[in-house]
């Protein structure tokens, strides 16, 4: 016979049982071992800091010594230097007293131990004979000494302690500097308020013989106690400090409330852990499940998927979407626009379409272009829908990304392959142009050939008639006249000449082949930036060739920033007045054009370029120069290089400029350096 369930549950319920009680097994000695434990770290973090604290205020009284002695050597370098007794050194001597109130009198002694000079009346008699024999000492072993600190009857029987600086010159002594300490306003001044309020300070020798005592707060309860030596040179004083903190109870009445407070919080976490613990398993089962078919399905698509919610954060990515994007999850997550991954150059598109969602068609899509990480462009094909809940209300917006890197790469290919052949048609035409040239010169050469044979023919039968040579050398001129024609109306189309053309506004150019450069500009994801003065006077120029060279001076530059970030591919054009001319520069941020490219630029059939032809930059200079103007280029100071070329004004004189002229040259050089093969 089966069991009953809640038999079967019998096991697990025990199981789970057995932590709290062990818990509440350990707890209870802690609680009770507690109280004892506080009592032990509270003696001892006290203790501690008084330790801490007596041994800053030893080096607080140390520097303050020291400081004065630095003082008094200061002065004794300025007797020794001269042992007269100036108002300057009367002034030192009183602005030392003066400024230090633990320091009763400065003594000035002479080798004979006379007075030359004292802050104070003194007389050698009131000098204790420990002082005296710490003079002694001092001068035998000419090193500074404190002497043991003593009463004088003179002052009120007060304690004090005197410091002697031997004064030597030559190695010759010459007297002594008496500093004279009185011992209780060195605690007073030298030992904070603060401490002397929880502390009784004094200064003691070795024999506890008390010379200072302090004591704001009350005398010491000798529980917290410790003492510093502050080791100076000829008598060794004692600090001692002693808490008027009494020791630690053992039991509050705050710590008793807390532990009963505790023990019944004990109780009563037991039972919610018990009751808790199964419906935590329940759910954490059924978490699993749900987690495990989550992740296995999101490993399994390579599309990248995100979920904005309706104010455009970012609540959803998986794990394609961050590999997309070079970004982890939580990167990513409670992002708003503008996004980590959005592209600098399409910022604004982004911005456009997050504002206008419901405008998406998720049935075709969208293109853009997405930042990975490490600053590579990403192109990427976007479809977003709305997100439904169970009621059928719309929660966010959830969108579904390609990368389509492969497909903009093969459509790269092709164009290529569409540039090749566009380079082979020109060659073919340039063969066509060859072959009409022989064709229309063998005619002419033919007949004169022809005419001249029968010529030598008469010559050799000596039948030579005037009459009849006439008409045969008639047809030779002419023919070779014909031949001639052919010659030069190649050579007229080939070679300089005074151009033939009309006035026009370079701005309607311009905006008849701007959409031909952005179309160019796209392809390489490249912004196209265009700055023209406005008015600008008419130029001389045929239209088709002023095209043809600007096509290919913008088509190179943006060849040039191929392999640039995206954030430096900017093609820039500018086009303004220079004297009688209108200067038209297009500016790129590539490699640069290195020496021994630029030497070859414009000579024809040489490129850089596998696919190209050599003839680009050659043409275009010859385009110019039929214009009357000028082709150049120069480096540009931001990285790249600055194509130039000049057209002179339709009249000159009707535009001749009244105001400050442009500060640029009027005449472009063409010796300047280069950095790059631009065709």
């Amino acid at each position: 016979m089966d069991n009953h369930p809640s038999e079967k549950r019998l096991p697990f319920l025990k199981q789970h049982w057995v932590t709290p009680m062990l818990m509440a097994i350990l707890i209870l000695p802690v609680l009770i071992l507690l109280p004892w434990q506080s009592q032990k770290i509270e003696f001892r973090n006290r203790q501690e800091q008084l330790i801490a604290d007596t041994l800053w205020v030893e080096q607080g009284i140390r520097f303050h010594l020291l400081r004065n002695e630095e003082n008094l050597r200061f002065l004794g370098d300025t007797i020794i230097a001269n042992s007269k007794v100036s108002e300057q050194l009367k002034e030192r001597f009183s602005d030392l007293i003066e400024s230090h109130p633990e320091l009763q009198q400065l003594v000035w002694l002479d080798a004979n131990d006379h007075v030359r000079y004292s802050t104070r009346e003194f007389k050698l008699d009131d000098m204790s004979p420990l002082s005296q024999e710490a003079i002694e000492h001092a001068r035998e072993s000419r090193t500074p000494q404190y002497s043991e600190p003593a009463v004088q009857e003179a002052q009120d029987r007060a304690i004090f302690m005197d410091y002697h600086l031997p004064l030597f010159k030559d190695d010759q002594y010459i007297g002594s500097l008496v500093l004279t300490y009185k011992m209780s306003v060195i605690l007073e001044n030298m030992v904070p308020w603060w401490f002397a309020k929880d502390n009784q300070i004094s200064l003691s020798d070795l024999d506890d013989n008390v010379f200072a005592q302090r004591s704001d707060g009350g005398y010491g309860r000798n529980v917290y106690t410790h003492s510093r030596s502050l080791n100076l040179s000829g008598v060794n004083l004692i600090l001692k400090t002693n808490s008027i903190k009494e020791a630690p109870k053992l039991l509050s009445n705050y710590l008793v409330a807390a532990v009963v407070l505790m023990g019944l919080g004990l109780l009563w976490s037991l039972w919610a852990l018990w009751r808790d613990i199964l419906r935590r398993q329940a759910a954490e089962t059924a978490l699993r499940e749900q987690i495990a078919f989550r992740s296995a399905m999101e490993k399994s698509v390579v599309t990248g998927l995100r979920v904005r919610s309706m104010d455009g954060e970012l609540v959803y990515v998986n794990q394609a979407f961050c590999d997309m994007v070079g970004y982890r999850e939580d990167q990513l997550l409670g992002q708003k626009a503008p996004m980590v991954f959005w592209a600098s150059e399409a910022i604004e598109s982004y911005k456009k379409r997050s504002s206008n969602s419901s405008n998406y068609d998720s049935l075709n899509g969208f293109e853009t272009v997405y930042k990975h990480a490490d600053g590579h462009r990403i192109p990427v094909l976007i479809y977003e829908s709305a997100l439904l809940n169970d009621d059928g209300e719309q929660t966010g917006w959830m969108g579904s990304i390609l990368d389509i890197s492969e497909r903009k790469k093969s459509e790269q290919v092709l164009r290529e392959h569409e540039e090749r052949l566009e380079s082979s048609a020109r060659l073919a035409t340039m063969g066509e142009l060859a072959s009409v040239m022989a064709h229309e010169l063998n005619q002419p050469l033919a007949a004169i050939s022809s005419y001249a044979t029968g010529a030598l023919n008469m010559m050799k039968s000596g039948n030579l008639d005037a009459e009849m040579l006439q008409p045969a050398l008639t047809q030779m001129q002419n023919q070779a006249q014909r031949a001639g024609q052919i010659i030069r109306s190649v050579h007229g189309f080939v070679a300089k000449r005074e151009p033939n053309r009309v006035p026009l506004q370079l701005m309607a150019i311009f905006n008849s082949i701007l959409p031909l450069i952005k179309l160019q500009a796209k392809s390489y994801l490249i912004g196209v930036e265009i700055y023209i003065d406005d008015p600008l006077p008419d130029v001389l120029v045929d239209a088709i060739s002023l095209e043809q060279v600007i096509l290919n001076l913008t088509r190179n530059a943006l060849q040039a920033m191929q392999e640039l970030t995206l954030t430096q591919r900017i093609l820039q054009i500018e086009v303004k007045r220079v004297d009688n001319y209108v200067l038209t520069e297009v500016i790129d941020h590539g490699t640069g054009i290195p020496p021994e490219v630029a030497e070859r630029l414009f000579s024809p059939f040489f490129s850089t370029k596998s696919e190209g032809m050599g003839m680009g930059l050659n043409i275009c200079r010859t385009i110019i120069e039929f214009h009357g103007g000028q082709l150049t280029y120069r480096d540009n100071p931001n990285g790249g290089t600055i194509f130039s070329f000049t057209l002179p004004l339709a009249n000159p004189q009707a535009h001749a400029q009244t105001d400050t002229p442009i500060d640029l040259p009027t005449e472009l050089p063409t010796d300047l350096p280069t950095d790059t093969q631009k065709g």
